[in-house]
């Protein structure tokens, strides 16, 4: 866990997020939480690291996804030297 994010302020957001119930909340929170652009980017980074856990090329995922190589490779990044997180929602979605 990365120290400089671990504040009070994070764990209230992340608390508020785990008391939504179903994707309405989602959607009704998120919305009112970010703006357009940094949700779409949001999911982009998901949605790459899905296709990346996949096996998809680079270019396959921009044709795709439209996020840029080096978007990309930060996400790639995040799946090979990060903290797992992705891995840990991937292996709960898909059981």
């Amino acid at each position: 866990m990365n120290k400089k994010i671990k504040t009070d302020a994070v764990d209230s957001l992340f608390d508020a997020v785990l008391s939504l119930e179903n994707r309405d909340e989602c959607y009704s929170f998120f919305e009112d939480l970010c703006t357009v652009n940094e949700l779409l980017s949001l999911s982009q980074r998901y949605e790459v690291a899905s296709m990346l856990k996949a096996g998809k090329t680079y270019m396959e995922i921009a044709e795709k996804t439209g996020a840029s190589t080096a978007t990309i490779s930060r996400v790639n990044r995040s799946l090979n030297y990060g903290n797992d997180g992705y891995e840990m929602v991937f292996s709960r979605i898909n059981k």
